[in-house]
């Protein structure tokens, strides 16, 4: 009998982005924090950690609307060392780590402007508990 298998809700994640070698640099900058492998495919770079959940760029014209996406932190060094990366590889600060209460009580997070203006998080839950209603 095998055990089950926990799979991750998202398995992977592709975002068009206007210059895909400014976007590689911003993100392999950003992301290695959390200890991402780059990886090639005939679509563009992608950026991959053990377990799945890989995002991908790609050169095109992005969304009309910009995107957020949310990368799950282990802890909030990682969430700070996230922020100072972007915002050193040239993305805009949109939110400095600290605890966003309003989402429930150990939400630990930092937000980032990618090159393209996609609001770019990293967030570590901590404490799961729920905000009291």
């Amino acid at each position: 009998m095998s055990l089950p298998v926990t799979l991750p809700l998202i398995d992977h994640l592709a975002l068009r982005v206007r210059d895909v070698r400014r976007s590689r640099t911003f993100y392999e900058q950003a992301l290695e924090p959390f200890g991402v492998t780059v990886v090639e495919s005939s679509q563009g770079p992608g950026f991959a950690i053990e377990g799945g959940g890989d995002f991908w760029i790609g050169e095109g014209e992005p969304p009309a609307a910009p995107v957020h996406v949310a990368f799950a932190a282990a802890d909030r060094a990682t969430v700070d060392r996230f922020h100072r990366a972007a915002v050193e590889a040239g993305g805009r600060d949109n939110g400095a780590p600290g605890l966003r209460p309003h989402y429930h009580a150990g939400y630990y997070a930092a937000f980032v402007i990618d090159p393209d203006g996609n609001n770019v998080e990293a967030v570590f839950h901590g404490d799961r508990q729920l905000p009291a209603a």
